[in-house]
């Protein structure tokens, strides 16, 4: 099994282009702006442009050696919560009140991403929920990440495949105060079919895992301002890292109920990850998004919260129920990491999007 891991790291590895400095130069403008210029901030800088885009081969590794010996990261599955705290704290000082602007500028473009991010993928999820004969658990694990907002790591790979970085921003940045709301009530419809669910326990965690550090981390940005720019280069490096071993502890604790979960559970995973970034592109056509907007809207409905959906799991449903969320965290980083590559490679303009 870990020469199978092996080789499909190797075979990414193969296609994934090197980081040269001219691509990790301006990576440093949108994460460090301010941040200043010793030797010590260059680097982390450079190793934080370079581990967020190879974050797949990253994640891969770790959870191969997870499946493999799973005592080295079952440590982390209580600490999953504060992690993810940790995470969204991270982002909320990487963001402004300007960077919600976009929703009055564009508001039928942000209106599009985020149903598309919140119903349409929820949707997607139940249907192959059904398709795969998914357990319960399992099912309701799938659902509870179609019903997630996007992930940060969106707006990492839209600078990867020169979309709209500030468009992402704004799905993502949106997309987390709205969870709020959209999750519990969508969870309730959509994975009530399989098991109860308390929607005001939902409404609680979502609150203490996402909303409020997220806002503290904003008030740490307008607060501390001195404080956070000498912070901000390591945030990418450090949120890497974490959802890293967050992904790995989920697989580690989870290891003997997925190595025989057969294919059904990796199979509606990876259809929902595709199915997600093939919407975002369709829908970028159908409304004649200029591509530099479609490349963001793409990756933005395929790349999900897939580890608030995993704590999720762990805090009212069972075990079971957090394999989705965890093999989602793993896959999205594959195929996203690929698609924003290839993206790069190809020229960018105002036409309408025709490239998928």
């Amino acid at each position: 099994m870990t020469s199978n891991y092996l080789l499909i790291v190797t075979f990414l590895f193969t296609l994934l282009p090197s980081t040269r400095q001219s691509d990790s130069m301006p990576m440093s403008a949108y994460y460090a702006s301010g941040g200043g210029n010793t030797d010590l901030l260059r680097l982390a800088i450079i190793i934080s442009a370079a581990l967020t885009r190879y974050m797949g081969l990253v994640v891969i590794a770790c959870s191969a050696l997870a499946l493999w010996r799973p005592e080295l990261f079952r440590w982390v599955a209580p600490y999953v919560t504060p992690l993810l705290g940790l995470i969204m704290f991270g982002m909320g000082m990487t963001l402004r009140v300007g960077d919600f602007s976009h929703v009055l500028a564009r508001p039928r473009h942000i209106a599009l991403g985020i149903a598309a991010q919140f119903g349409l993928m929820a949707l997607l999820a139940f249907v192959f929920c059904h398709a795969c004969s998914l357990p319960p658990d399992m099912a309701m694990g799938l659902v509870l990440v179609g019903t997630a907002p996007g992930g940060t790591a969106s707006n990492v790979l839209a600078y990867i495949a020169k979309g709209d970085v500030p468009y992402a921003v704004t799905l993502t940045s949106l997309g987390t105060f709205l969870a709020l709301l959209f999750m519990p009530a969508l969870t309730w419809l959509l994975g009530g079919v399989w098991i109860p669910v308390d929607v005001g326990g939902l409404v609680v965690s979502i609150s203490k895992i996402v909303v409020v550090p997220v806002l503290m981390g904003l008030a740490a940005h307008r607060f501390c301002g001195g404080l956070t720019r000498r912070a901000l280069p390591f945030l990418p490096l450090l949120s890497a890292l974490t959802i890293t071993l967050v992904v790995a502890g989920i697989l580690a604790i989870n290891a003997a109920n997925i190595l025989q979960a057969g294919l059904d559970i990796f199979m509606a995973v990876i259809c929902l990850n595709l199915a997600g970034l093939a919407l975002g592109s369709l829908l970028a056509r159908i409304f004649r998004l200029d591509r530099t907007t479609g490349r963001a809207l793409c990756l933005a409905v395929g790349t999900k919260n897939s580890g608030l959906a995993t704590a999720l799991a762990l805090a009212h449903f069972s075990p079971a129920a957090a394999i989705a969320g965890a093999l989602y965290s793993v896959w999205q980083n594959i195929s996203g990491a690929l698609l924003s590559n290839f993206f790069h490679t190809r020229p960018t303009d105002i036409t309408p999007n025709k490239e998928l």
